[in-house]
């Protein structure tokens, strides 16, 4: 029976080769989509999971409340917080800290040298994260200072095997040695810690100017936990929450913690609650998926009753000689499920073309390996429900067919299936017109992102890392620099200002309410600092070697007048404990954290101690003259370490490199889910055209025209592409403004966004429509008419 199945299902779609082509191409074009999606939607679920004990680790988060102003939740820590937890806290079974961002130090053994991105942590840190040995004992492996574990591709780099590299002592950043006592294997794609080195957290803390971290009022370290198996963890948190106050009486800070396996997806809190973060990006494609194959499966089930009436007489036929309705069910459920699994097998082989350049797009790593049973089952699993869901709805309507109706030659479609067709093609249209939406507004956010005046000038800035014997001989590198043509200015800091991290609230000044509790953000720089990054005074001056004592001396930025209620901040004072600083110039806000942020209040000091980055401001146009020039200065003065350089606007592009994948995705994804909805369209104006030959024929002979012919074969379809513009065009609105909510700086939704939307789903209808009426109508209605 399945096997008679199978070969009317392939006969049926020998005979009607064009319509089996439109259903086969939409189906496989909304399978490769959707597969692609869901394998980086599968991807981006699977970050941090393959942890061993993943159901019991935890990351501690802080919320720092300030009165007049929004909780800020964070995930840095104070130094003391994990031994207290673990010594405090029953549940706690391993308390470890560990840096978090990346920290790239100069390794060097023999004449190989090699700048290596790790972090420091503490010695259970093996035992707690699942991260592979391949050679020392994970309970021991940093227990000594000067230990250091490398990853496999760094032993490989600098001796023959991982083997051989046990017990070599590496010399770092040309001051220290640090023995390998172990080497593991490469971090995992998926996880949130990327590394190639772990050194003990204690080498960190015990070295000079390393005591603040010992404080509990200052925080720097992520620290994570193994919990118990069981632990409740509302019970936990409650428990928990006062650590810091504990210890560190009128703290403003409470903490909680969070899962690893969901620090990735979930990023954004309001107080300790988690809000949203990469779960909303998952979440978005994961429908657009949905979406695209729904398109394509509505192809499929309109062309398959609008072409009822050709199988009608089969149908009648079969029910006559003894077929019952579920047999013909079954029948038409194959041919539907064939169609999706040769789909399957086109989309299988476009997805394995187009995987690589999906990888380079998205930044992933996913493989396509069919040997994988989860794979293999995720496959199987889209082709029978795309099967089941196109052809369930066509198999039930032809199967009801009344035989006797049928085989007399009235049988007409009702009402009600004409409605419903309609009703798809309107959904189909609805989706689409949302698509071109989304695609507009994203690109036109990033477009607002990238060209906003950020306040200070991106634009053809070198940054060049402050290290080695740089950090001693800076003065004369600058002052060499300066004098290289093309160098218009040049400065350092602590921090990158387009990303400013470092922040405090213990700051006062005069008539401060005792009330108030402000967060300043603080930026360590060096003289020409505004200068050189093109940072506007609004009164003051800048930083200057003309004036003594300017260590003493700060500049603030428009918000942080505005927050501390000064009128005329010049010559007024802030404070920390017993030290003030004077007030000695206001700048115009430039944005120091992403647009996802609102304008933060800035504290500018004059301190080169914690300088760790050099800008340097070159003219357009001759930048690698410039180039050239400093990395010879650069050797020069420190010959030990490798010349290293990046540009102020690539750190600008990366800081939105989420929303640039996700425009350009939704733009792909988008353009092929018009295509499949005109695919769609196009099947059924061909067949409507099919259908009303003679008709065509006979008004050409009475004398109609062929803009009235095309008028009259489109108009019913413009008019659903109409009703699903009028239906999408405020859906898309409400959508939208909720995404851009998301932003504290965005663009304003404007009306012509909607009416190019509109104008371009109905000029792709109208153009989809016009080449098959258009055929229709110039045809000579001699041949139409000929068997009258």
């Amino acid at each position: 029976m399945i096997k008679n199945y199978f070969k009317m299902a392939y006969r049926n779609l020998m005979r009607h080769k064009v319509f089996s082509l439109i259903n086969i191409s939409g189906l496989a074009l909304g399978m490769t989509c959707s597969i692609l999606i869901l394998l980086w939607v599968q991807d981006e679920l699977s970050v941090n999971r393959f942890h061993a004990d993943v159901d019991n680790l935890y990351r501690v988060m802080e919320v720092q409340s300030y009165p007049g102003a929004d909780d800020l939740t964070v995930d840095a820590t104070p130094g003391p917080l994990a031994e207290a937890l673990e010594r405090d806290v029953p549940e706690v079974v391993h308390a470890v800290r560990s840096t978090t961002w990346d920290w790239k130090q100069l390794f060097a053994y023999n004449d190989k040298v090699l700048k290596v991105n790790g972090r420091y942590t503490d010695p259970e840190f093996f035992e707690v994260f699942t991260f592979p040995l391949l050679h020392g004992d994970t309970k021991n492996v940093l227990a000594e200072p000067n230990s250091v574990v490398i990853s496999e591709t760094v032993a490989n780099q600098f001796f023959n095997s991982p083997e051989e590299a046990m017990g070599k002592l590496f010399k770092v950043n040309n001051t220290k040695s640090y023995k390998v006592t172990g080497v593991m294997q490469d971090v995992p794609k998926n996880s949130t810690m990327q590394f190639d080195y772990v050194m003990p957290v204690g080498d960190w803390i015990n070295n000079p100017g390393g005591e603040w971290l010992k404080e509990w009022g200052n925080n720097a370290l992520r620290t994570f936990l193994q919990l118990q198996p069981g632990t409740d963890i509302a019970a936990f948190n409650e428990k928990v929450k006062p650590m810091i106050q504990k210890y560190h009486p009128g703290s403003n800070t409470e903490v909680f913690v969070q899962p690893v396996s969901e620090m990735y997806l979930f990023g954004d809190f309001t107080g300790s609650k988690a809000t949203g973060g990469n779960v909303e990006n998952v979440r978005l494609f994961a429908v657009v998926a949905v979406f695209i194959l729904i398109i394509a499966c509505i192809n499929f089930m309109n062309l398959a009753t609008a072409r009822s009436a050709k199988r009608a007489k089969e149908v009648g036929v079969r029910k006559a000689i003894g077929a019952n309705k579920s047999a013909l069910i079954q029948q038409f459920m194959v041919e539907s499920v064939l169609v999706a699994f040769l789909a399957l097998f086109i989309a299988v082989n476009l997805i394995g073309i187009l995987l690589p350049h999906f990888n380079d797009l998205t930044g992933k790593f996913i493989e396509l390996n069919l040997s994988d049973p989860s794979l293999l089952l995720m496959l199987l699993g889209v082709a029978i429900l795309t099967g089941v869901v196109s052809g369930s709805y066509p198999a039930f309507f032809l199967s009801s067919f009344n035989p006797a109706v049928v085989l007399k030659g009235t049988a007409k479609l009702s009402k009600s299936v004409s409605v419903f067709r309609k009703g798809l093609v309107v959904f189909q249209f609805i989706l689409s017109a949302l698509l071109i939406i989304s695609t507009l507004v994203v690109y036109l956010q990033l477009h607002f992102i990238r060209t906003k005046n950020i306040g200070l000038n991106r634009e053809n800035v070198v940054l060049l890392p402050l290290e080695g014997e740089l950090l001693d001989r800076y003065d004369v590198m600058k002052e060499e620099m300066l004098k290289v043509p093309g160098v218009t200015g040049l400065t350092a800091a602590n921090q990158n200002p387009l990303m400013v991290g470092n922040s405090t609230g213990d700051i006062a000044w005069e008539g401060k309410d005792p009330n108030a509790d402000i967060l300043f953000s603080i930026l360590k720089v060096d003289y020409d600092f505004l200068e050189t990054m093109g940072v506007q005074m609004k009164e003051g001056r800048s930083f200057s070697k003309e004036f003594g004592a300017e260590e003493s001396k700060v500049i603030i930025n428009e918000e942080a007048a505005r927050l501390m209620q000064m009128k005329e901040p010049v010559g007024q004072w802030l404070g920390r404990g017993d030290e003030r600083a004077a007030i000695i110039g206001v700048v115009k806000d430039f944005k120091t954290t992403s647009m996802h942020e609102t304008m933060k209040p800035l504290v500018m000091m004059l301190d080169m101690n914690d300088a760790n980055t050099v800008f340097v401001r070159v003219t357009s146009g001759q930048t690698a003259e410039v180039l050239s020039a400093m990395e010879g200065i650069v050797k020069k003065h420190n010959p030990a370490f490798p010349f290293e350089y990046h540009f102020l606007d690539e750190d600008f592009e990366r800081m939105y490199k989420t929303e640039a994948i996700m425009g350009q995705l939704t733009k792909y994804f988008a353009g092929i889910a018009i295509f499949i909805s005109c695919l769609g369209l196009f099947g059924l104006a061909l067949f409507t055209a099919e259908q009303r030959t003679k008709e065509i024929g006979i008004r050409k002979v009475l004398g109609a025209s062929v803009s009235s012919i095309v008028y009259m074969l489109s108009k019913n379809f413009l008019k659903l592409v109409l009703i699903a513009n009028l239906i999408a065009l405020p859906l898309g609105w409400y959508f939208m403004s909720g995404w851009l909510n998301n932003y504290a700086d965005r663009m304003e939704l404007s009306w012509w966004i909607f009416t190019f939307a509109f104008i371009s789903t109905f000029l792709i209808a109208m153009l989809t429509l016009s080449f098959h009426a258009i055929k229709t109508a110039v045809a000579n209605p001699v041949t139409s008419l000929r068997s009258e």
